[in-house]
């Protein structure tokens, strides 16, 4: 019973603050707003430019695709041919397209234009789907043109996309923002607990009391689990509800999973607040560690993209195991058969470190 006293006051000293509780209520769905329009990956409104100097009425029929298509603005049609790459340099389009005369008509009979894309690679990723979505109108019309000549072509490959056929790129993210930002607050907030204490000059009091020190940090830990929970609870409620993201699995499933997580996760943040001595010092470590757990979970690029010598870092990163559940639990509706080995490192690297950590704080309280 006497750990629940030392939850009731950890709990009265958050509520006490109204920036701790703005930081955990209102700060974390402003977060989602932000991030959730903000990161995506979709190609939308590209500005694109055409010069259309062939004589042929296929051109013009695939100009009009392009305008018609919601994925690219275009911003001028031109019947000669001026220089695009100046327009490109000063930013205005980001794509161009010319359609000329063929050279050699013996080998193209039907009249089709020759085509040239041309893209700004600044942006690799945009250009490279951009350039996609081109090549995609440009062939499904030839192929339909053939079709109606009564040409058949002997190969047509069709791609079936399984758990985001829509291809939305806020499907992916949505999910890994909520465990970014569960991340962000458990280490933020449960770092400076014990620095806290440090600080006031109150550890002595706890050190003095019946508490022992595993009583200590679960008193500490148990409250920002709590809080833990209920962040995750509230974040996927709110992208399923504002961003229309389905969620195909079972929500009792993946609040299991945060809370083995949590377990994870808020071990490091006590093994930080037991060698730091001041806030400010242990809000130096939770931020070094944070960047480093969301730059290296997958959040952004794939975990196949880090060279090979360096990827084993990624598997002693909490947050690339929550991002991999929440995804599959998510989009494809997987169960706890599908991700079961993933908890057991995660708990396995929650009961490592905290026997680590508080092996450290047993030997400077013995000091």
């Amino acid at each position: 019973m006497r750990i629940f006293y030392l939850m009731k006051k950890e709990i009265i000293e958050i509520l006490r603050q109204k920036q701790m509780i703005f930081m955990i209520v209102v700060s974390p769905i402003f977060q989602l707003i932000l991030f959730g329009y903000i990161a995506t990956t979709d190609v939308k409104n590209l500005p694109v430019e055409i010069i259309n100097i062939s004589n042929s009425k296929y051109a013009v029929e695939i100009i009009n695709r392009i305008k018609s298509s919601p994925l690219f603005v275009v911003k001028k049609v031109s019947s000669r041919y001026d220089n695009p790459v100046k327009n490109m340099k000063e930013g205005k389009i980001r794509a161009a397209i010319l359609f000329r005369n063929p050279f050699d008509k013996k080998r193209n009979p039907l009249g089709f234009p020759e085509i040239e894309i041309l893209m700004d690679g600044v942006d690799s990723n945009s250009s490279l789907i951009a350039a996609g979505y081109f090549n995609g109108i440009i062939s499904n019309y030839l192929t339909e043109i053939m079709e109606k000549k009564g040409v058949k072509t002997p190969i047509r490959s069709k791609s079936l996309i399984r758990y985001n056929p829509e291809l939305k790129s806020i499907n992916y993210m949505g999910p890994a923002i909520v465990a970014m930002l569960l991340t962000v607050i458990a280490i933020f907030l449960t770092s400076s607990s014990l620095v806290r204490e440090k600080e006031q000059q109150t550890i002595d009091t706890l050190m003095i009391s019946r508490l022992s020190p595993i009583e200590i940090y679960l008193g500490k830990a148990l409250p920002m689990l709590l809080i833990g929970i209920l962040e995750m609870f509230m974040g996927v409620v709110f992208v399923v509800l504002w961003f229309r993201i389905p969620m195909k699995g079972n929500m009792f499933e993946l609040l299991f999973a945060s809370m083995i997580y949590l377990t994870a996760i808020l071990s490091i943040a006590l093994l930080i607040s037991t060698f730091t001595k001041t806030q400010q010092e242990s809000m130096f470590f939770a931020w070094f560690s944070m960047i480093t757990f969301i730059l290296l979970s997958g959040l952004y690029t794939p975990i196949e993209n880090i060279p090979i010598g360096l990827r084993w870092i990624t598997y002693i990163n909490p947050l690339q195991y929550l991002m991999k559940i929440i995804r599959e639990i998510f989009l494809k509706g997987n169960g706890m058969e599908f991700f079961y080995k993933d908890l057991l490192v995660l708990f396995a690297m929650g009961a490592i470190t905290l026997t680590i950590s508080l092996s450290i704080f047993k030997r400077s309280v013995s000091k």
